[in-house]
């Protein structure tokens, strides 16, 4: 059965006017309108005039907080004195891996040119072990551990160890063997207690001083002579010892002396670099 002819008209979605294929008169001028109201916002918006809100819009007010000034910084411009006048005092570092020999050779040097030996590493250890000491646990974990003990105890030490020797042997000449190990050790060292003349370095390749070592360890009874914590210890020293040395190999300071040999040719050395110091210091 066919639906009628209503039931027809109102299913379909089809137009039945014809459209004639021209707009209206009034389309074109609200088409018109439209474009030249665009236009004129656009050239407003160019020339930096406010474009014209919707209307509805609320226009918002934003107010813009003034500048915080950042706190000002008063930098110190003043250096620290150092305690000690490099005019007065010697002080030249003894530097080299572990096992290479400073210690022996320092004790020549104690013995023929006046110099006071002091060990960073000795003066650490004799700080762990007095009683009722702040820093003994620290110092004995960071020399078990095969690290660097900070440097404002170390400098500390040296630093009294300094004065005392100056009250009683009055001495003004000092090894210090051992330090710096940083480069910022060896910069406050010198900002705050004296800067030093002559730094020098004792090379040896890694396999002899692990059997030199080795074989103190069957003796000297330190924590550190024993194979784990060696093997930190050379890594420590090249990754931050040896840097401090070509630092100071930039300042000419450095007086490298190969200490893979017989202790009497290596301090035959040794002995040239210090007799053409003090020379020098004559004239």
């Amino acid at each position: 059965m066919r639906p009628s002819q209503s039931s027809w008209r109102a299913y379909s979605t089809s137009s039945h006017n014809k459209p004639s294929g021209t707009p209206s008169v009034a389309a074109m001028l609200a088409v018109a309108s439209m474009g030249f109201a665009a236009y004129s916002m656009l050239v407003k918006s160019r020339e930096g005039q406010a474009m014209p809100r919707r209307q509805g819009e609320k226009e918002q007010k934003v107010q813009e907080k003034p500048k915080e000034e950042e706190p000002k910084v008063e930098q110190s411009t003043t250096q620290p004195i150092p305690a000690f006048s490099s005019d007065e005092v010697t002080v030249v570092f003894v530097l080299g891996g572990p096992g290479a020999g400073k210690g022996t050779q320092c004790e020549n040097l104690k013995k023929d040119y006046g110099f006071v030996h002091l060990s960073a590493g000795d003066l650490l250890r004799a700080e762990q072990k007095r009683p009722g000491s702040k820093y003994g646990e620290l110092i004995n974990h960071y020399i078990r551990e095969g690290l660097i003990v900070p440097m404002e105890v170390t400098i500390a030490l040296l630093e009294n160890a300094m004065k005392e020797a100056m009250e009683t042997s009055k001495s003004t000449r000092f090894l210090i063997d051992g330090f710096p190990r940083k480069m910022d050790q060896a910069i406050k060292f010198e900002e705050v207690v004296v800067p030093s003349k002559v730094v020098l370095y004792f090379e040896c390749p890694e396999e002899v001083m692990l059997k030199r070592l080795l074989r103190r360890g069957e003796s000297s009874g330190r924590i550190d002579d024993n194979i784990e914590s060696i093997k930190k210890r050379f890594n420590v020293f090249k990754e931050t010892s040896f840097p401090v040395i070509e630092a100071f190999e930039k300042q000419n300071k450095v007086h490298k002396v190969h200490c893979d040999r017989p202790v009497k040719e290596v301090y035959s050395e040794v002995k040239t670099v210090f007799d053409t110091l003090f020379a020098e210091e004559k004239k």
